[in-house]
């Protein structure tokens, strides 16, 4: 029982962190798509 509790916690920390991963990752590109859309505007 012990094993499974730990291994459950460490499940969840670890799909945590590739969540926050992802979420960074999407938030770059978005910034990125952004950054084109004002560039071109500016032209």
């Amino acid at each position: 029982m012990n094993t499974l509790i730990r291994f459950v916690a460490v499940a969840a920390v670890l799909i945590g962190l590739a969540g926050c991963n992802t979420v960074a990752g999407l938030g770059k590109d978005i910034q990125r798509g952004g950054q084109k859309i004002e560039d071109a505007g500016r032209r």
